[in-house]
């Protein structure tokens, strides 16, 4: 099987990390392969902050998230005790950045497995991250002017695996 679509299939959210950083190397990887990325109109408006996983911020959108959501003492943090925690943003004034940034995270995320490394996907902190504190953690995270978050992926070296997700191929397509 072609190497790629391997990675692909062989992908599955982690929800477990051990405490080993990541080297820098590793992290330059990441973050390339969320760089290289297409953007609408080749635009590359993207932005990443990279935040260690002991940043006290993450605890700061944490206690947000679970404020909005009346949670009172939830099993782990959103991003699941990663090393490694990376905000995607974009600018709030073009209509494609969303877009972009879920094609970003994704780059991400293979390229994570690829190297053997776990990665999570994180939308939760949405609420928190556009919330009545948006501009308090959009300056904490030291956000661009008119930035805005989109998305964010944690990375790790595994500690617990799981099965990559199912699906009913026959329910989610139809061919014309």
């Amino acid at each position: 099987m072609n190497h790629v679509i391997k990675t692909i299939s062989e992908r599955s959210s982690t929800r477990g990390y051990t405490p080993a950083p990541l080297t820098e190397e590793e992290l330059d990887i990441l973050l390339q392969a969320g760089l290289q990325a297409p953007t609408a109109a080749n635009k590359q408006e993207l932005h990443f902050t990279v935040l260690p996983g002991s940043h006290p911020i993450l605890q700061e959108l944490e206690d947000e998230k679970n404020k909005l959501r009346d949670i009172t003492s939830p099993p782990h943090n959103f991003y699941y005790e990663a090393p490694a925690v990376v905000i995607i943003s974009a600018d709030s004034t073009f209509k494609w950045g969303t877009l972009d940034a879920g094609i970003a995270v994704e780059n991400m995320a293979l390229a994570a497995e690829s190297l053997g490394l776990g990665n999570l996907i994180i939308g939760c902190i949405l609420d928190a991250m556009t919330g009545e504190k948006k501009e308090y953690f959009s300056q904490a995270l030291q956000l661009p002017p008119s930035y805005e978050y989109k998305i964010a992926i944690a990375f790790g070296h595994k500690a617990v695996t799981k099965a990559p997700h199912t699906y009913d191929a026959g329910a989610q397509i139809t061919r014309l």
